[in-house]
C-alpha cells in the first residue's frame, strides 16, 4: 500500500511551490522559553491581585475605579489570550503529537486553575443596578467606550448561577467539553482512509470528492463511509455526552432554547436567525433543487449520488494552481478594491503567517486565529491547488484583514459575533470571484466560474442551514434520551433530501457523514453565522456594484469596528437592516440571479 499524507504536489510530481509554515515566534520562542514562564508568573499573580483588590467592592467603585478594573482584566484577557495562542497553535499544526497535546493540556489546566478567583467579576458586575451603571457611564467617556462589553455581560445577567456553581463549572470546564473537543480532534487527525489501496488522511480524502474521476470520487466516499461507520459508536459517544451536558448547563440557566446561548454570544436576535433560516429553506427549490438538476445534466447523470454533488464540471480546467499564482490572484483581487485591503494582506504571505501544506495529523479545513490584539492573526489552510483552495485562501485572508483591522479596539472590543465575523471573508471571496468572472474570455469559461460560484453559495447557505436544521433536531431528541447511531443517522438523513433535491440518490455509508464536522462539537448551532455572513456580503456587495463613492470608507470603518457595534449600527451606512425579513431574500436573490444566467447559458 502507498501511504499519502503529504499533498503538497500534484500527480505528475509538479510542485505546488514553497507553501509556507507559521512562525510562532512572534508569540513565544519555544514552549519552555523564559518568556512563557514569566507571562504564566505574572498571569498567576494578576489574577490573584485583581480578586483580592476587586472581589466584593465593585459596588463601591467610582466610574475611574471601575475602568482601572476594566483594564486590568483587559490585560489578564490578553495574556492568557496569547499563552493558549500559542499552545493551541502547534497543536493544530501536529494534533498527533502527544508533546504538544501535553503542552496545550497543560497550559489550559494551568489558566483555568489562574482564572477561577476571576468568576466572581460578572456575576458581580451583572448585580449592580441598571441606574448606577448608567451613572457611572455617564461619569467617564473611555468607560463609556466598554458600554459594549458591559451589554454582552449583561445579557447574561438572567441565566448566570450562583457564585460557587459557576466557579465549580469554570473548574471543571477543562474535563467537560474541552476534553471531548480534545478527544474528537485527535481522533479525527489519525483516521486513515484505504483509497484504493493507498492510505490517506481525512483532508486527502475528501479532496478525492472533487476529483474529475467519478470512480474516485466514489472510491474516496466509500473509504469514508468505512471508516465513519467503524468509529460511529465513538462519535455518538462524543455527540451525546455534549448535547447532554449543554442541555443540563442550558436547563440550570433557563435558557429558553438549546439555540439561545448561541444567539446571545452572537448579538443577535432569535427572530432574526428564524427570518434566516426560514426564508433559505422556502428557498430550497429555487436554489440547490435548481442548480443540482442542472448539473446532472452537465454530467450527462439521471440520477446524482452524494459524490456527485462536489464534482468538476465537464471541460472545466483541472489545472493545479501553484501558491504563487494562488496568491497574485488574491492580492490583485483585494487591490483591486483598495490598495489598502492587499497591503493589509500581504505580511501573512511574507512573515510567516500562514501554514499552507497538508501534513500528517495536520488539523483538517481552514480557519483564521485571532489570536491577541497585541500580535497578528495566523491562516490556516490545507492547500491542495485546487480552485476552490484559491476561493478557501481568500476567505481566510478575509478574516485576517478584518481581525487585524478590528485590532485597534482592543481585546475586550475586537471580537467581532459569529454572525458578522464571515462579512470580511466572504466579501474577500467574492472579490475574488468577480476577477476571475471579468477576465473569463468564453462563455464556457464564466458558466465554469459561475457554477463553482453557485455551489460554494449553496455550501455556504443551504448546507449549512441544513446543518443548523440537523443540530436543532439533535439536541431536541437528545433532551429526551440517549441517541444511538442510528438514532443519529436518521436526523441527518431527514435533512438531507429536504436540501439538496430530488436529483439524489444517497449511498449507504452516506448517513454517517455527519459525524467529521467539527463545528457541532466545538460550536453547537455555529454553522448559520456562515448563511448570515454570505446572505449579508450578498447585500453589501449590491450596494457595492450600485457605486455607493464612499463605500470603501464604510466598509473599513464597519471592519475597525469589531465588536464594538450591534448588527443594526454596523448596516445602517449601507441602507440595510438585518431584521427586515426582506433583508434575506436580497441574499438569496443574487444566488439565484447566478443559477438564471446559468440556464441562459445552457439554452444559448
Amino acid at each position: 500500500m502507498t501511504r499519502t499524507f503529504d499533498a503538497a504536489t500534484d500527480t505528475g510530481g509538479q510542485p505546488f511551490g514553497d507553501l509556507p509554515e507559521w512562525d510562532l515566534t512572534d508569540l513565544y520562542p519555544a514552549p519552555d522559553s523564559a518568556e512563557i514562564k514569566r507571562d504564566l508568573d505574572w498571569l498567576e499573580e494578576a489574577c490573584a491581585r485583581f480578586a483580592a483588590d476587586y472581589e466584593g467592592e465593585l459596588a463601591n467603585l467610582d466610574a475611574a475605579e471601575l475602568l482601572e478594573a476594566v483594564k486590568r482584566d483587559e490585560k489578564i484577557s490578553e495574556v492568557a489570550g496569547r499563552i493558549m495562542s500559542y499552545a493551541g497553535l502547534r497543536h493544530y499544526q501536529i494534533t498527533t503529537d502527544n508533546d504538544r497535546a501535553k503542552f496545550m493540556a497543560d497550559m489550559q489546566d494551568r489558566l483555568t486553575a489562574f482564572t477561577t478567583p476571576l468568576v466572581f467579576y460578572t456575576l458581580e458586575f451583572n448585580r449592580l443596578p441598571d441606574d448606577h451603571l448608567e451613572f457611572l457611564l455617564a461619569q467617564n467617556e473611555e468607560l463609556r467606550r466598554y458600554k459594549p462589553v458591559f451589554d454582552r455581560m449583561r445579557a447574561m445577567k438572567p441565566h448566570q448561577l450562583s457564585d460557587e456553581l459557576e466557579k465549580f463549572l469554570h473548574d471543571q470546564s477543562t474535563v467537560g467539553a474541552a476534553a471531548w473537543n480534545r478527544l474528537f480532534d485527535e481522533t479525527m487527525a489519525a483516521l486513515e482512509f484505504d483509497v484504493d489501496g493507498e492510505i490517506m488522511g481525512l483532508e486527502s480524502t475528501l479532496n478525492l470528492l472533487t476529483d474529475t474521476d467519478r470512480a474516485k470520487r466514489e472510491a474516496a466516499s466509500m473509504a469514508l463511509s468505512r471508516v465513519f461507520a467503524e468509529n460511529v459508536k465513538l462519535f455518538a459517544r462524543v455527540h451525546n455526552t455534549l448535547a447532554k451536558e449543554k442541555e443540563i448547563e442550558d436547563r440550570w440557566r433557563k435558557m429558553p432554547t438549546p439555540q439561545t446561548a448561541r444567539h446571545l454570544a452572537n448579538h443577535v436576535e432569535p427572530e432574526v436567525v428564524e427570518a434566516l433560516r426560514n426564508a433559505v429553506v422556502a428557498a430550497y427549490p429555487r436554489l440547490s433543487h435548481r442548480y443540482y438538476a442542472l448539473k446532472a445534466k452537465w454530467l450527462g447523470l439521471d440520477r446524482m449520488q452524494t459524490w456527485d454533488r462536489n464534482a468538476p464540471l465537464p471541460r472545466e480546467d483541472d489545472r493545479l494552481v501553484g501558491w504563487e499564482e494562488a496568491r497574485d490572484t488574491v492580492l490583485d483581487a483585494y487591490a483591486g478594491f483598495d490598495p489598502q485591503m492587499a497591503e493589509l494582506a500581504r505580511p501573512f504571505f511574507t512573515d510567516g503567517w500562514i501554514d499552507a501544506g497538508v501534513k500528517p495529523g495536520k488539523a483538517p479545513g481552514a480557519f483564521a486565529h485571532p489570536t491577541v490584539t497585541s500580535a497578528h492573526p495566523y491562516v490556516m489552510l490545507n492547500y491542495l491547488g485546487k480552485p476552490r483552495d484559491v476561493m478557501t485562501l481568500a476567505h481566510e485572508l478575509g478574516h485576517g484583514v478584518h481581525q487585524r483591522l478590528a485590532a485597534g479596539q482592543g481585546e475586550l472590543l475586537a471580537s467581532t459575533p459569529l454572525t458578522l465575523a464571515e462579512t470580511a471573508s466572504v466579501f474577500g471571496e467574492m472579490l475574488t470571484f468577480r476577477k476571475l468572472l471579468d477576465a473569463a474570455e468564453t462563455p464556457e469559461q464564466r458558466k465554469i466560474l459561475l457554477a463553482g460560484k453557485v455551489e460554494d453559495m449553496i455550501n455556504t447557505v443551504v448546507r449549512q442551514i441544513a446543518f443548523y436544521d440537523f443540530e436543532c433536531k439533535l439536541h431536541e431528541a437528545r433532551a429526551h434520551g440517549e441517541l444511538t447511531p442510528d438514532d443519529i443517522n436518521e436526523l441527518w438523513m431527514s435533512v438531507q433530501a429536504e436540501s439538496l433535491g430530488p436529483v439524489f440518490d444517497f449511498h449507504d455509508g452516506y448517513e454517517t457523514f455527519w459525524s467529521y464536522i467539527p463545528h457541532f462539537v466545538h460550536s453547537p448551532f455555529y454553522v448559520y453565522a456562515y448563511a448570515f455572513g454570505d446572505g449579508l456580503v450578498n447585500a453589501l456587495y449590491a450596494v457595492y456594484e450600485e457605486g455607493d463613492p464612499d463605500f470603501q470608507s464604510k466598509y473599513f470603518d464597519m471592519l475597525k469596528a469589531g465588536g464594538s457595534k450591534h448588527h443594526k449600527d454596523l448596516l445602517e451606512p449601507f441602507g440595510l437592516d438585518a431584521s427586515d425579513p426582506s433583508f434575506w431574500d436580497k441574499g438569496l436573490s443574487m444566488i439565484e440571479g447566478f443559477i438564471d444566467e446559468l440556464e441562459a447559458l445552457e439554452e444559448a
